[in-house]
């Protein structure tokens, strides 16, 4: 009974996870004149494991074993899903618009199933398939405008570029969560947030030292109190604690939920209109999470071992 709570709990979660990362990409782009990108990445990781730090000082001293015998994955993880990520998403925000970059995050779920594969030898089942071409099928009608041709129109620029980067990186990361040691969420959040921040560090001053600097207003401050409260601290929890719960393909699969946010968000704070061909993709987006999720709750009353594919997670 407990573990079905904390499966659909996972996904509810997952749902606001994405709600929070979508405003992250709407945040680096109407900021990208006055906070430059590495800057923005740093503060981002310095300011939340500020906040963390009274919080982190037990729990890490506790786990400085584990965290020491584990410290290749540990380095590792910090280095892509919390410097890279970030600094390739920001930077890309300078060139490309938010809603390309969420749209183009919407790859994750098919290369985190890629990943596994490669990496992990997990084969997909059917059902879990089927939910991610469903809700991948879904992002396209929403970039394609639900006309297919409109893709012989398509162009990329720099910043799409970098978000692709950013994407693999990503997709990296979660799948790659499985290999982190056995310790409190609180320690394995604090150690990857200081990697993140001391390898953005260098980019920041090479940043500075270029000539690229703050425009400190209230927006830039609320921009770095947003991105370092919601998308860092609670976002990375929810999302580290989600992928353990219900495995990485599918933690990988709730990413197609942040164009559907990102539209009802640019509807709401932008005033841009939503189209049929919004609301079409939009549904196959959630009948993808759905699918995916009925059949691994369908796969596990079926007998299959819940850990057989690190589904559960360490």
């Amino acid at each position: 009974m407990e573990r079905d709570r904390n499966y659909w709990l996972a996904f509810a979660l997952l749902g606001l996870v994405m709600l929070m990362w979508a405003g992250n990409s709407i945040v680096g782009r109407a900021v990208r004149h006055d906070i430059p990108p590495f800057a923005l990445a740093f503060g981002r990781w310095a300011l939340a494991l500020l906040i963390l730090l009274p919080f982190a000082v037990r729990p890490v001293w506790r786990d400085r074993a584990a965290l020491l015998r584990g410290w290749k994955p540990v380095l590792l993880l910090g280095l892509l899903g919390v410097a890279s990520f970030n600094s390739f998403l920001y930077a890309g925000l300078r060139y490309t618009t938010a809603t390309n970059a969420l749209l183009l995050q919407a790859a994750i779920p098919a290369l985190v199933v890629l990943f596994e594969a490669l990496l992990f030898r997990v084969r997909p089942g059917t059902g879990q398939t089927i939910a991610v071409g469903c809700s991948v099928t879904g992002v396209l009608v929403i970039v394609f405008e639900g006309d297919p041709a409109s893709v012989l129109r398509l162009r990329f620029g720099t910043g799409d570029v970098l978000i692709l980067a950013a994407v693999v990186v990503w997709s990296l990361y979660t799948v790659l969560l499985r290999l982190r040691p056995a310790v409190s969420p609180v320690s394995f959040v604090a150690v990857t947030f200081a990697i993140g921040a001391v390898a953005v560090a260098p980019l920041a001053l090479w940043e500075w030292r270029a000539g690229e600097r703050i425009v400190w207003t209230a927006t830039s401050l609320a921009a770095f109190a947003y991105v370092a409260v919601l998308a860092a601290l609670a976002a990375y929890f929810i999302y580290n604690w989600a992928a353990a719960t219900i495995g990485a393909a599918r933690a990988g699969q709730a990413i197609t939920l942040m164009p559907l946010f990102g539209a009802l968000l640019s509807a709401l704070l932008l005033g841009e209109r939503l189209l049929a061909y919004h609301l079409a993709g939009m549904a196959l987006i959630l009948a993808g999470i759905v699918i995916g999720a009925l059949a691994r709750r369908e796969r596990d009353t079926a007998g299959a071992s819940p850990g057989a594919a690190l589904e559960d997670g360490p």
